[in-house]
């Protein structure tokens, strides 16, 4: 009786195992194919390794690389554009500090002005028909109201006190079409009048004190405004552009 489990036969007519291993032995075909077949995973084995070994070796390099390169250098920095404004400049109306605008508004523009030297945006000039100074102050950020104040003052000469001057007054509403002006110099008065040099030549220091009697009347439009009383200090140059 003989009974197979998979490829081996257990039965009488089975070989001994002795005999079974001997024949395998002398067997060539046999012997090849599986002393064979190990063989050549026993080659293929160190080929697998050292493949491994140099892409294990590879990415090490490439880490190294990245680590020891050095980091990118920033964008230069914009440059900056040539005529453009400065923020923050100071703006004052003497560089000694003592300048200086107030007014008593009444009618059209009800206001109390109070403007010291820093802020305040102011110019002076000679001007020669009528022979006399022209003095301009305005506030350098938007107030309200937002008013330019123009004094003509009729027969000031270069450095000379000077009392009873006429005036001529022009009040301006800025970022309107406003504009009210005493149209003449008889309507308001310099009763003091004095003058200190500066540093640059033919400039001076002009501070004066006045009122009006009588308002400045609308260019366009209606309404009127008195100014009932005003003294400033500001910066007058007599330079002309012959001279």
């Amino acid at each position: 009786m003989t009974v197979t489990f998979g490829r081996v036969n257990l039965g009488a007519r089975e070989q001994p195992p002795r005999t079974r291993l001997k024949a395998m032995g002398n067997d060539p075909a046999r012997h090849n194919k599986i002393f064979g077949s190990r063989g050549n995973m026993e080659e293929m084995i160190p080929t697998f390794a050292t493949r491994a070994l140099i892409v294990i070796g590879l990415f090490a390099a490439a880490s190294s690389s990245d680590a020891a390169a050095p980091p990118a250098p920033p964008p230069p920095a914009a440059a900056p554009v040539k005529g453009a404004a400065v923020k923050g400049a100071a703006v004052s109306c003497l560089i000694s500090g003592d300048g200086y605008l107030r007014a008593t508004l009444g009618g059209a523009v009800d206001a109390h002005l109070d403007w010291p030297n820093s802020g305040t945006r102011c110019e002076g000039e000679f001007r020669e028909n009528p022979p006399g100074v022209r003095l301009s102050f305005q506030r350098a950020v938007k107030a309200a109201p937002n008013l330019l104040l123009v004094f003509g003052l009729t027969g000031v000469e270069e450095g000379l006190s000077a009392r009873e001057v006429k005036a001529n007054l022009t009040v301006i509403v800025q970022g309107t079409s406003r504009i009210f002006g005493t149209l003449g110099d008889s309507r308001c008065t310099v009763d003091s009048l004095t003058q200190r040099p500066l540093d640059k030549p033919h400039s001076f220091r002009l501070e004066a004190r006045g009122f009006c009697t009588q308002p400045a009347h609308a260019v366009r439009g209606k309404g009127d405004i008195l100014v009932s009383t005003f003294e400033f200090a500001g910066p007058v140059t007599y330079e002309t552009p012959a001279s």
